[in-house]
């Protein structure tokens, strides 16, 4: 027997043993994604007199430090924080629950007059259209095509990369989708001014901050998984912080066979 989740009055089925990892992984190197002007991720062994933090060098054990920056290395998850002046709003506060529904959809970005990629409402609202049970869940994942295998280790900084209209984030507020994951490294233009419009249209910040939507950038979806519904999993660590390097693992959702 399979686990059952419900949505929309069914009951769908899905195999916990089928996981989908769609996160980016974190390593060392300049050959790992990388946005707005990050360091890359490090790794530094630990030394403390005649111990070494590591097996290959002598040591008993590895023990290393990690340099990261989670806005800009890897997949990572972000709360209202990431807009707020207050430090205690973090995404270990917000974030409280860690099982969705979610529908994932693939759409092209339309080119604008200035040069600009953006992922558009309408083309989004289209491929909802072509799912069955076009029920909206609390999660919209975004897959951008072409869906190239070098977002896998592209470095953005400098190239004006894809980013959303902010009329879409008004929708996914208007239709309560409280999470958005998307394969870009922003919601935003790269260089707006700081005007941040689809971030504050998200989180319907500083009106009524929707204390438990996240946004989830740089994730990756392989061709292989097909655009429809989802059991989604966020996964993040325990930092008290406005974001966190997560791990969003998805599951098929089905209904039983008659």
């Amino acid at each position: 027997m399979l686990p059952t989740y419900p949505f929309a009055g069914r009951t769908y089925t899905y195999n916990p043993a089928a996981p989908l990892d769609i996160s980016l992984p974190l390593a060392p190197g300049e050959d790992q994604v990388n946005c707005f002007w990050a360091e890359p991720v490090q790794f530094d062994t630990i030394r403390v007199g005649s111990f070494v933090g590591s097996v290959a060098l002598g040591g008993s054990t590895n023990y290393q430090r990690i340099h990261v920056t989670p806005h800009g290395n890897g997949t990572h998850t972000e709360c209202y924080g990431h807009i707020s002046p207050d430090p205690a709003i973090t995404l270990n506060q917000c974030l409280r629950r860690f099982l969705f529904v979610a529908r994932l959809v693939s759409v092209a970005p339309r080119p604008q007059p200035n040069g600009d990629l953006v992922v558009m409402l309408a083309d989004v609202q289209a491929a909802l259209q072509q799912q069955p049970n076009r029920a909206l869940p609390e999660a919209l994942v975004l897959r951008t095509l072409p869906n190239e295998a070098a977002k896998r280790h592209r470095h953005y900084s400098g190239t004006n990369p894809t980013y959303i209209e902010p009329a879409l984030a008004e929708w996914l507020v208007e239709y309560n989708i409280q999470h958005l994951l998307l394969d870009l490294p922003s919601v935003d233009r790269e260089e707006d001014a700081g005007q941040l419009l689809a971030h504050h249209a998200f989180w319907q910040y500083s009106a009524q901050p929707r204390r438990e939507a996240t946004i989830t950038e740089l994730i990756f979806v392989p061709d292989e998984i097909e655009d429809g519904l989802f059991l989604l999993n966020i996964q993040i660590t325990s930092l008290e912080l406005d974001a966190s390097p997560s791990k969003p693992v998805l599951y098929r959702l089905s209904l039983p066979a008659a």
